[in-house]
C-alpha cells in the first residue's frame, strides 16, 4: 500500500540518520575511537542507547504480534532485568572497567585460558549474526507492505543503508543514532496506543475489557512443567537471558566502557533498566489493543495474516498518510538501534580477540581500523543472507522464534562469567570439562528442537529450558571437577573475592594499568 506522505516522512528520517553517519566518520582515525569513543560518552546517553538496543524491531513488531496471538507470557521474561541490573550495577561495571579492556572476553583469557575466550567470542559473534538477521527482517516487513515491493528487495536495501553508517561511523554514530530512534521508537508506540484507543467506541475500558474476557493479561499457567512456556520457565528464561546480556553481551559491556567514569556507566544501567520495562509492556499492550481493535471492526485480510504482519497492516490501513511514515519510520529507528550496535560489536570483537590476539605480523592502529569496517561490512553481508533466510521459516511469531534461537545457542556463556566471578576453585580444566559436557547436551537439544531425533530419544523439554540447563549442567560439572583439580594460580583481580579496590579508567587518570587488575599476576 504505496502512500507518497509516508514515504517522503521516511526519506527524512533516513537522510538525517546517514548525516550522523557522515559526520562521525571523520572523527574515526583509531580503534580507540571508532569502538569507544574515546571512553567519553555521559550516562543518560549511554542510557538511552542501551534502552534502543534492547528494545529494537522484537518489541516493536513481535512483542505486540504475542500478545495479539496468545497473550503476556513472553513478558515475562522482561521483568528479570532490574535483578540483572543490579549485578551489573554493583559487580559487573567495576570488573570490566578496570584497565583497558576494550572486549568482554579479555576477562576469559586471564580469569581461564585463551581457548575459553576464542569459544565465548565465537559464540557471540554467531548470536549477533542471527540476531541481525532476525530484526532485519522483522523491519523489511511494514516497508515491503506500504511499498509493494517484494520483502527480498527491502532487506537487502536496508542491509545495505545500516551497514554504510555504521561503516562509517563507528561508536559514536551508533550510540548517537540510538538516542534519536529510541526517542522516535517510544513516539511511535505512543501513537499507534492513541489511535487504537480513540478509535473505539468504549476506548481503554473496552480494550481492558475484552481483553480480560479473553485472558489476554494472562501471564501463563503458574504451574511447574518442562514441555509448557510457563510463568516461571518465562522468569528462568529472562533471569539467564538479562543476567547473561548484562555479564558477557559485548553490546552492554561496550557501553559499560565507553562511559566516561564508572558513575556513568551505573547511571546509565540504572537509566535502561527503569525504562525498558514500561516500554516493552507498552507495546505487549499494543497487540492486546490491535487484537481489541479487530474484535470491534471485523478485517477478513487478517485471517490469513502472520502475527507479525497485523502491525503494520493496522498502520497503512487505518493511519492518515504522514502519520502511518512517522510510525514506520519508529519501527525503522528501533531496528536500526539494534542492528548497528550488533555490527559495531561484532567488528569490535572480529578485531580484538581475533585478529590482534591471532595475527603474527605487527600492525599499525590504521591497519586494525581498517580490519574492523571490513568487518562491520561482513557483518551486514551475513545480515542479509541470514534475513533472506529467515523468511522462508516456519514460525509462530519471531519473538517465539528468537527466544528458541538464544536458548539453544547460548553456550553456557552465563555459567561461564558467573564461575569466574564468583568461584576460585574452578579452573581450566573444570570449566573446558563443563563446556564439553553442556555442548553435547545442547548438540541434543538443537536436535530435538528441529525434530531430528526419534520420539523415543525426546524428553519432552520445550526448547525454552535447553539455555537453563545448559548452563546448569556446566556449572555443576565445572564445580565437580574442581573438587579434585581446583585453580591454582593466583586470581589477584579475577573474582569478587580477590578484586581489591579497581582502577577505574578515568580522564584525570594518568596512569593506566594492565587490562583487568593493577595487580601483579603470576
Amino acid at each position: 500500500m504505496f502512500r507518497i506522505a509516508d514515504l517522503v516522512v521516511i526519506i527524512i528520517f533516513f537522510a538525517g540518520i546517514t548525516g550522523i553517519g557522515v559526520y562521525f566518520a571523520r572523527k574515526n582515525d583509531s580503534t580507540e575511537e571508532y569502538f569507544l569513543g574515546n571512553r567519553s560518552f555521559p550516562g543518560w546517553v549511554i542510557g538511552l542507547s542501551m534502552l534502543g538496543t534492547s528494545i529494537s524491531s522484537v518489541s516493536f513488531l513481535a512483542l505486540p504480534a504475542a500478545a495479539f496471538i496468545l497473550d503476556y507470557r513472553q513478558a515475562v521474561n522482561n521483568l528479570a532485568l532490574p535483578v540483572a541490573a543490579i549485578l551489573a550495577v554493583f559487580i559487573f561495571i567495576p570488573f570490566f572497567r578496570q584497565g583497558k579492556a576494550t572486549s568482554a572476553f579479555e576477562y576469559l583469557e586471564q580469569r581461564y585460558c585463551f581457548p575459553v575466550r576464542l569459544y565465548a567470542a565465537a559464540g557471540f559473534i554467531i548470536l549477533q549474526v542471527i540476531r541481525l538477521a532476525t530484526i532485519l527482517y522483522l523491519v523489511a516487513i511494514p516497508i515491503a507492505e506500504m511499498t509493494g515491493m517484494h520483502i527480498i528487495w527491502i532487506i537487502i536495501f536496508g542491509g545495505v543503508f545500516i551497514s554504510f553508517y555504521t561503516v562509517l561511523g563507528g561508536i559514536e554514530a551508533v550510540i548517537w543514532t540510538d538516542v534519536a530512534q529510541t526517542i522516535i521508537l517510544l513516539l511511535g508506540g505512543i501513537l499507534c496506543l492513541t489511535i487504537i484507543v480513540f478509535s473505539l467506541p468504549g476506548g481503554l475500558g473496552q480494550i481492558i475489557d475484552v481483553g480480560s474476557g479473553f485472558h489476554k493479561f494472562s501471564l501463563g499457567p503458574m504451574e511447574w512443567g518442562f514441555s509448557k512456556r510457563t510463568f516461571w520457565v518465562m522468569l528462568l528464561l529472562g533471569l539467564t537471558g538479562f543476567t547473561t546480556e548484562y555479564s558477557s553481551n559485548q553490546n552492554v559491556v561496550q557501553r559499560y566502557i565507553a562511559a566516561k567514569s564508572t558513575k556513568e556507566a551505573r547511571k546509565a544501567t540504572i537509566i535502561c533498566a527503569v525504562t525498558a520495562i514500561p516500554t516493552w509492556m507498552m507495546f505487549f499492550f499494543l497487540g492486546t489493543c490491535l487484537f481489541v481493535f479487530y474484535k470491534a471492526f471485523p478485517d477478513p485480510k487478517i485471517i490469513g495474516m502472520k502475527a507479525d504482519e497485523v502491525l503494520p497492516y493496522f498502520i497503512l490501513s487505518k493511519t492518515y498518510p504522514g502519520v502511518g511514515g512517522l510510525i514506520i519510520a519508529a519501527c525503522i529507528a528501533a531496528a536500526m538501534s539494534s542492528l548497528d550496535s550488533s555490527i559495531n560489536a561484532v567488528a569490535t570483537i572480529g578485531t580484538v580477540d581475533f585478529f590482534k590476539r591471532l595475527d603474527k605480523k605487527e600492525r599499525t592502529d590504521k591497519e586494525y581500523l581498517s580490519i574492523a569496517r571490513k568487518l562491520s561490512i561482513t557483518a551486514g553481508v551475513l545480515m542479509i543472507a541470514g534475513s533472506v533466510v529467515i523468511n522462508y521459516i516456519p514460525k509462530e511469531s519471531i519473538n517465539d522464534f528468537t527466544l528458541i534461537v538464544s536458548s539453544l545457542f547460548g553456550g553456557g556463556m552465563l555459567a561461564i562469567f558467573m564461575l569466574g566471578f564468583f568461584t576460585r576453585r574452578v579452573g581450566n580444566t573444570g570449566i573446558i570439562t563443563g563446556l564439553i559436557v553442556g555442548l553435547i547436551f545442547n548438540i541434543y537439544m538443537v536436535l530435538h528442537a528441529f525434530g531430528v531425533l526419534p520420539q523415543s530419544l525426546t524428553l519432552g523439554i520445550h526448547a525454552y529450558w535447553s539455555g537453563i540447563i545448559m548452563n546448569f549442567v556446566l556449572c555443576v560439572v565445572a564445580i565437580g571437577v574442581s573438587l579434585f583439580k581446583p585453580e591454582k594460580r593466583s586470581l589477584a583481580g579475577l573474582t569478587v573475592w580477590t578484586n581489591r579496590k579497581p582502577c577505574v579508567i578515568e580522564k584525570e587518570n594518568s596512569e593506566i594499568c594492565g587490562s583487568f587488575s593493577c595487580q601483579e599476576r603470576n
